[in-house]
């Protein structure tokens, strides 16, 4: 042992560094190992007089080696406590060759005007493994959601297909008959039609909002937008019950996702109306400025204390019990606060049994419109026929079944009804029929197209002004983008017959 490590070595300092859990060195300016614990010669198989006086460049693979001297000398004129080569891989050498990553804590040390530095040394080979198993789970996690993400997309789409169409062949044939017996089985239908549309949806929201696949898009809207439409898509289902859907006025703004917040507020008003047998549904927005409260009360049936902490569980419905006939799933609520949960909202209820409930969705306020103009209200609609026109649409849906039976109804209702398949076939139809009024889309369509495309290029090249309904079996937030745009309006799949026509009376009346 040399006279630098002699004066150094007390019989603590040894004890310290030989009962440390890490390999130890300690080296001097040139580089020569001066002293190395047991661990040394646990980790790398070198006797520790093998080790002593040799440069400690031997504890490094050979293709590191030179470059390690000038970062040596580098650390010898700046002397600092330090990790090794932050933010790099680092690779150590055994007696045998194999390499295996390491890190390295480097600590000066000051010995009678001479600078040797401390190298602690620890083994890392686990914990990369895990870091390496970890990249490759998320790698997998990421391409599983995508696959996830596809098969909901389609599932949305296909799944919803058959549904749309059995609506409309229903709505169409209740128009046709007048046998009491036939509508009563047709009422029959149409329950059953509507449980499973509801069922459906439901699922898929879940699965979506589930599998990471719904990304938010963060804009600032106007609530009475919001609320129109949520009028103009529930009011009939309201009435057929004897209720009022009542919606207030307001000039609130909020900052969040519109596309996601509708889903909520759909899901509380769908359950608004089921759980109210006379009276009235009311939505209202308050703003203080800084947050907006949507409301949507009831004057139904109400929710009793005990069961308010359990109303957003799944599956779970107040006063039916498990084997008993349903009127839904109770998967509504449980929609309603995963989208609350992933826009950060706030959700609050209120309830009284037998007097009624009111739930509360709390956005952020939104910033003002930079524009004065007047906002238009697409659920009223403005644009006033044709001169001389008839009730003249487009019908685009590449699904034959769907498209037929959009076409009966269409046509027991007194339409004309141009159809396509396709975007190439829809610019036709328009340019052969500068007559058509309104654009009626499916969303996905053949050859990987899109309602969205189609509405695009009429608008482009037949038409700047032409009103259009797209109808899509997504949930996703895929039309944050569209909801500013004049004359149109997006309907989910499956659309009631009666809803279909009263989103075309308020684009075109007639």
């Amino acid at each position: 042992m040399n006279r630098e490590l002699k004066s150094l070595s007390s019989d603590l300092v040894r004890s310290v560094l030989e009962s440390a859990p890490d390999a130890m060195i300690i080296f001097d300016a040139a580089g020569s190992v001066l002293f190395a614990n047991r661990q040394v010669s646990a980790l790398f198989g070198y006797k520790r007089a093998e080790l002593v006086g040799q440069k400690v460049e031997l504890l490094l693979p050979e293709r590191f080696r030179g470059r390690h001297v000038e970062h040596r000398s580098g650390f010898g004129q700046s002397v600092r406590m330090r990790p090794m080569g932050a933010g790099l891989d680092l690779f150590a050498r055994r007696r045998d060759g194999s390499e295996f990553p390491v890190e390295i804590s480097l600590s000066p040390i000051e010995q009678g005007g001479n600078v040797m530095v401390a190298a602690a040394i620890r083994d890392v080979t686990d914990r990369a493994r895990i870091e390496s198993d970890m990249r490759i789970a998320r790698t997998a996690a990421d391409q599983a959601n995508q696959s996830k993400g596809r098969f909901l997309a389609t599932a949305s789409h296909d799944l919803r297909q058959p549904l749309q169409t059995l609506s409309l062949l229903s709505g169409t044939l209740r128009r046709l008959v007048d046998d009491p017996q036939v509508r009563e089985v047709l009422d029959e239908q149409d329950l059953a039609l509507g449980t499973m549309s509801r069922l459906l949806n439901a699922l898929l929201d879940i699965s979506k909002l589930e599998s990471g696949v719904v990304k938010p898009e963060i804009v600032h809207f106007d609530v009475a937008d919001l609320l129109e439409e949520l009028r103009l898509e529930s009011a009939g289902v309201a009435a057929s019950k004897g209720l009022v859907l009542c919606v207030e006025s307001t000039n609130a703004r909020a900052c969040s996702d519109p596309t996601l917040v509708a889903q909520a507020l759909k899901n509380l008003v769908s359950n608004a109306i089921k759980y109210t047998s006379r009276g009235h549904v009311q939505l209202r927005a308050i703003s203080d400025g800084k947050r907006v409260k949507i409301e949507v009360s009831d004057t139904g049936r109400g929710i009793a204390a005990e069961h308010l902490p359990q109303i957003f569980e799944e599956f779970y419905q107040v006063g039916v019990g498990t084997n008993a006939s349903r009127d839904g799933y109770g998967l509504g609520l449980s929609i309603v606060q995963r989208v609350a949960k992933l826009l950060k909202l706030g959700i609050e209820v209120q309830s009284n049994p037998g007097e009624g409930s009111t739930f509360t969705l709390e956005l952020p306020a939104g910033k003002p419109a930079f524009t004065t103009a007047p906002r238009h209200v697409r659920a009223r609609g403005t644009l006033p026929p044709r001169a001389g026109a008839a009730r003249h649409l487009l019908l685009v849906e590449d699904d034959p079944g769907v498209r037929n039976a959009t076409r009966m109804f269409l046509k027991g209702e007194g339409f004309r009804v141009s159809e396509a398949a396709s975007l190439e076939e829809a610019l036709q139809r328009l340019e052969e029929n500068p007559d058509i009024q309104v654009i009626v889309s499916d969303y996905h369509l053949e050859g990987g197209r899109t309602g969205v495309e189609v509405i695009a290029a009429a608008r482009q090249r037949v038409d700047p002004g032409i009103p259009a309904i797209l109808v899509t079996g997504e949930t996703a937030p895929l039309f944050g983008s569209l909801r500013e745009q004049p004359h149109l309006l997006v309907a989910s799949k499956p659309v009631e017959p009666d809803t279909l026509l009263q989103l075309i009376q308020s684009l075109v009346p007639g």
